[in-house]
């Protein structure tokens, strides 16, 4: 099996020693995404802003793999204040269609860059 590395200018530039997406066979693993604008690479306000920005990143990543969120088997969501869940659900729900992927959702005490939300996502394309 071969490993594809994945990436677009459509989502933030790696910011570390990592990809945005690798490829191996039909399984695509989607790095944590935050919420920084691509074109600025500066983080969006507040955290509904971050919340649709991080998901428009993971589906940029998602496409230039050809493939769609749709394609998603898990999700793992990081929040610094797990009272935001609510909105993850209400935004993840514009980006995936049900019947949903398994997903996790941790509190954490920060993220890089000062975000208040990550997410990452593994896509099967069998």
């Amino acid at each position: 099996m071969t490993r594809k590395i994945i990436a677009t200018d459509q989502a933030p530039a790696a910011i570390g020693t990592y990809t945005q997406a690798v490829q191996a066979g039909d399984t695509i693993y989607l790095s944590g995404q935050i919420g920084l604008d691509p074109a600025s690479m500066q983080m969006v306000d507040g955290i509904d802003a971050q919340i649709v920005r991080v998901f428009e990143n993971l589906k940029a990543v998602a496409i230039a793999a050809g493939a769609s969120l749709n394609h998603a088997v898990k999700f793992n969501i990081y929040l610094t204040d797990l009272g935001n869940f609510a909105k993850v659900n209400e935004v993840m729900a514009r980006y995936v269609e049900q019947p949903y992927p398994a997903r996790a959702a941790v509190g954490v005490k920060e993220l890089p860059r000062g975000a208040l939300v990550e997410a990452d996502a593994v896509l099967y394309l069998g």
